[in-house]
């Protein structure tokens, strides 16, 4: 802290002693002191000058050091490309101040020569740098964009050859809600999964904070997590980097998600059905591993044959309880007749509700049997209350 401070002090005095030099001879002539005087020369310009700044460096010494950590802050939060794009904003602008300051340059007063200058550099210069630094995806589209209409494949060139474009992100973004669930790991095993993961640290801190709760539900999520990300590192199925800057600025860690991903040009891996909706509204890239999930599940329609187990009683009359591998509940007309065993069963209708998806099938093979059998047992029903009847006939008689 204290080399910093001298650091900031030194720079200050040799900027007055700089400043002193150059502009207190107008001064001087203010009050009428001719220049080459003991007042009014160079050395004691100079001299006068550092003074000046050196106090002003002990005032304001602190003000200074934190004015630059923000700065610094908030430089070292941005992406290369934005400070890419800032940048050369900031030389356009004062390109143009330059260019407008040659009209002021030949007058002759103080004020338009050398202040309107000055201003117009401090303008144009941050307007430059903001229209770059805040547009630059924008900017970098423009420019993808020109050199795909500028440079088109030719007949003769293979589309493996073509260099990768927007449509790829080689940051994976995991948020927490992912580490937690657990089945990314899967997935990622399984090779679907390109380019670089990325957990930026203040994840890492979420799920710590989770792991250590007084809750004992949350407290075992958190170490799953926890554990799930050991085990991506241990194995090495995927590159893994940590993301250690942080935006101290913003407070809701999804919303450092979406500021990452950004900054970045990243793709956020989630299964927050929020958080999704939110990432889609401010057009960044999402894989929702829900989504996923309902996309490889099997499709049912009628007429399909399944095999099931029948575990339990349905709520109708002679209806049965089955269940698919990922949880969806197959209700099997007379089912009863076929506890605890194994049957082909087809699909006569498949209904969606919140719960989940629900399926009604009847036995494939044994249906016309069972109604055999009820048809075989109303007939000799009927066959027994004729007899019956005919016998109180015969003793009516």
């Amino acid at each position: 802290m204290l080399k910093r401070k001298r650091i900031v002090r030194i720079v200050l005095t040799l900027a007055g002693a700089a400043i002193g030099a150059s502009y207190f001879p107008l001064l001087w002539l203010i009050f009428q002191i001719a220049y080459g005087t003991l007042f009014n020369n160079v050395i004691t310009n100079a001299i006068l000058g550092a003074i000046i700044f050196y106090i002003i460096s002990l005032l304001t010494g602190n003000y200074v050091l934190k004015a630059i950590d923000r700065v610094e802050s908030r430089l070292t939060s941005q992406s290369p490309i934005s400070l890419l794009f800032g940048t050369l904003g900031l030389i356009v602008g004062l390109v143009l101040a330059v260019l407008i300051s040659i009209v002021f340059f030949k007058a002759d007063t103080f004020f338009l020569n050398t202040m309107i200058p000055i201003i117009l550099m401090l303008v144009l210069g941050y307007f430059g740098f903001r229209l770059g630094n805040t547009q630059s995806d924008r900017w970098r589209k423009v420019f993808q964009f020109r050199r795909k209409t500028e440079t088109p494949r030719t007949p003769g060139e293979k589309i493996i050859d073509k260099p990768v474009d927007d449509n790829y992100s080689h940051y994976k973004i995991l948020d927490t809600n992912i580490l937690i669930d657990g089945r990314i790991y899967d997935v990622i095993k399984t090779g679907f999964v390109e380019g670089t993961l990325l957990v930026p640290k203040f994840v890492l801190y979420e799920l710590q904070y989770i792991a250590d709760s007084s809750d004992s539900v949350k407290r075992v999520r958190g170490r799953r997590g926890l554990d799930i990300l050991n085990k991506l590192q241990k194995e090495k199925m995927i590159p893994i980097e940590i993301y250690e800057k942080d935006y101290e600025d913003i407070d809701e860690v999804d919303t450092k998600l979406i500021q990452l991903a950004k900054d970045v040009n990243g793709v956020i891996i989630t299964n927050d059905y929020n958080l999704n909706k939110v990432i889609q509204f401010q057009h960044v890239k999402v894989l929702n591993i829900n989504a996923l999930a309902t996309a490889l599940r099997q499709k049912i329609l009628p007429g399909q044959q399944l095999n099931v187990m029948v575990v339990k009683n349905g709520t109708e009359r002679q209806q049965g309880v089955a269940y698919l591998d990922d949880g969806t509940m197959v209700v099997v007309e007379d089912g009863r007749y076929f506890f605890n065993q194994h049957i082909d069963v087809v699909v006569t209708s498949a209904i969606q509700t919140d719960a989940g998806k629900m399926i009604f099938a009847r036995p494939e093979h044994s249906t016309k049997n069972i109604t055999d059998k009820i048809d075989d047992n109303d007939k000799n029903a009927r066959k027994n209350s004729k007899q019956q009847n005919g016998k109180k006939n015969a003793a009516k008689k």
